[in-house]
């Protein structure tokens, strides 16, 4: 059984018919599927699906593309939001020097803004990060001195050398789609690294279908598609993948339990 520990159930590609997505991904065998939000006005959507399936959870956040848009969302309005049953996660949240939709130092500030809301709810920070891993580790290491919080990297495509300083400060690792493709050599090298004990999978769906469905919308039921993938990376069976990933994501998202 799988966990999808990142999706966007209530995106274009997946709402439009998300009874059946859910339907195909749990033939699929995925057991749990973590939705993720990216903006204030999704807090609602998100804690609703989850409160209506038994299998799905949900996330608040504010992806770093919106950080202009929320400059006044405050620590405590963010707090007050994770007090829902289903909500088990903080973010997404982040860095991104890639598109900088929005002024750096406003991601900055709103991304330690999430990691306060993480140490003081003990809840899992969810980090995007692109083209920005010195000041995403930069900031991380601080916080980390300032007091503990568990996070992990979502959809990870960072340098070896930025995760190993992460693993090395406790975070989890998070594999998309990514890693299925061709040009994802190093990608793929890093992998085979990433100690049991802080490895998950995730679809990031609608985006980043992995092989072989790429060109469609991603959805929930293609992580079986990239733990196959992985699994046969790390040299084991796609069954002792999955039950480690899945114990990781119990493990990290302990209020899911």
């Amino acid at each position: 059984m799988l966990v999808d520990s990142h999706c966007h159930l209530e995106y274009e590609g997946l709402v439009e018919d998300q009874g059946a997505v859910l339907d195909r991904a749990r033939e699929a065998g995925v057991r749990a599927m973590l939705n993720i939000s990216t903006r204030r006005s999704e807090w609602e959507r998100v804690k609703a699906t989850a409160a209506r399936e038994s299998d799905v959870f949900a996330s608040v956040g504010i992806h770093p593309h919106n950080a202009d848009e929320h400059t006044d969302l405050s620590e405590e309005e963010l707090l007050a939001a994770t007090d829902h049953p289903r909500v088990i996660g903080i973010g997404e949240t982040g860095l991104d020097y890639y598109y900088d939709h929005s002024d750096r130092e406003m991601q900055k500030r709103l991304f330690r803004r999430h990691i306060a809301v993480s140490r003081r709810t003990s809840l899992p920070l969810i980090i995007h990060t692109r083209d920005a891993e010195s000041d995403t580790l930069a900031i991380l290491t601080e916080e980390m001195a300032r007091g503990p919080f568990p996070a992990l990297i979502h959809c990870f495509t960072a340098s070896e050398e930025f995760g190993k300083a992460v693993l090395e400060l406790g975070l989890s690792i998070s594999l998309s789609g990514i890693v299925t493709f061709k040009s994802a050599r190093e990608l793929q090298t890093f992998a085979k690294m990433v100690p049991s004990d802080r490895l998950l999978v995730e679809t990031d769906s609608p985006f980043l279908a992995p092989v072989p469905h790429r060109g469609r919308p991603c959805e929930p039921a293609f992580v079986k598609d990239t733990a196959s993938f992985v699994a046969e990376l790390r040299g084991i069976s796609l069954e002792e993948l999955a039950e480690t990933t899945t114990r990781n994501f119990y493990a990290l998202f302990r209020k899911a339990a």
